[in-house]
């Protein structure tokens, strides 16, 4: 047995996180299906950005649509690609009856702090792609959660993006339950698709250099398990199982941003850490194939999610401030992904003003 599907064996969902014309084109992310066990994929402006940026393969696509505003082609661009993956997945969409086989894109990250022009945009994607198996993502930072439960009570797949803690966790799943909630009073169907995705190494290279070496890299694997633990008291809570009696869904709990950013540490490091079932992992590509090479499955976290308390609580002897390190790792996160949206924009409109001149 390969590793992946070992980890997907565990009950732990393999996703992709890229998307590029290059892996629809030559079946690469087909092979990925097939031979590696992944069962979903992600993306955001910075994958997209490095797709049409760094390569010709949207020239044409962008030449035949000259006549349009950068951001309106980019999206054009964008459910191309989304929607023909969203096709590929849909027999495991279909097979696990919407528990796996997703795909996600993401609103403009201008609109991180604009509650309803996000849910307008959520709306409007969804609408326009048309596939049952697509998450829109949204930011769940304090402007953005009002727009998850709207969406959500609206009937939107929601992957819930930019979480770090697990406080900043437990607050985008009560937005996601007070959207089912509204739904089952409106004796609507609650049967609405959500992931929560917890980015980890992050957390590291923050306190790079900032503790002891006893403490490298531990901290983001700290934070994924007490969101864990979090996760699966939810799923136990009265709260939730009332809900599930009416036929909802549980919210999945996502580890998002594991590649490994320290170049001294193993390259599979927090996917072997973070296996757990009813999960989703969502790996860089090269991630993806270094695990498949010489990845290993130990075993599964525990629903108490192990040892995460004293780590933690090691961290705040050192001198860090966890909860304001929260706060700013998810602003950076948005200004990231910002830069890489006017990046991405800038890239289109130089390639519409080059063919307009011509």
């Amino acid at each position: 047995m390969n590793s992946t599907k070992a980890l997907h064996d565990v009950g732990q969902s393999l996703w992709l996180d890229n998307i590029t014309r290059e892996l629809l084109n030559g079946g690469v992310l087909r092979r990925y299906i097939d031979e590696l066990s992944v069962t979903g994929l992600t993306s955001n402006p910075t994958i997209f950005d490095h797709a049409i940026s760094k390569s010709a393969d949207y020239d044409a696509d962008i030449a035949s649509k000259r006549e349009k505003k950068a951001e309106d082609l980019f999206f054009d661009l964008a459910l191309t690609d989304i929607t023909r993956a969203a096709d590929l997945f849909l027999p495991i969409f279909k097979r696990t009856d919407g528990i796996d086989g997703w795909v996600s894109l993401e609103v403009s990250p201008l609109l991180a702090n604009d509650t309803e022009n996000t849910l307008a945009a959520a709306q409007d994607l969804h609408q326009r792609a048309a596939r049952p198996n697509l998450f829109i993502k949204i930011p769940g930072t304090p402007a953005g959660l009002p727009a998850i439960e709207e969406a959500i009570f609206a009937g939107i797949p929601v992957n819930v993006t930019l979480l770090f803690s697990c406080a900043q966790y437990v607050a985008a799943a009560e937005a996601y339950l007070r959207g089912i909630e509204r739904r089952v009073a409106a004796g609507l169907n609650p049967a609405v698709g959500s992931v929560a995705s917890l980015f980890i190494s992050r957390w590291d290279v923050a306190v790079a250099g900032k503790v002891g070496a006893d403490l490298t890299n531990q901290l983001g694997i700290a934070v994924a398990k007490q969101t864990y633990h979090a996760y699966q008291g939810l799923l136990r809570s009265a709260r939730f199982q009332r809900l599930a009696n009416e036929g909802a869904r549980a919210q999945r709990l996502l580890y998002a941003s594991t590649g490994t950013k320290d170049p001294k540490a193993s390259d599979t490091l927090y996917i072997q850490a973070l296996a757990a079932p009813y999960t989703v992992n969502t790996m860089p590509e090269n991630t993806l194939l270094a695990f498949a090479d010489h990845g290993k499955v130990s075993g599964a976290l525990t629903p108490d999610g192990g040892d995460y308390q004293s780590v933690l609580a090691n961290f705040k002897k050192a001198g860090v401030d966890l909860d304001a390190l929260a706060l700013k790792l998810q602003q950076e996160g948005a200004d990231s992904f910002v830069k890489s949206w006017d990046d991405l924009i800038g890239c289109i409109e130089a390639k519409l003003t080059e063919l307009r001149k011509g």
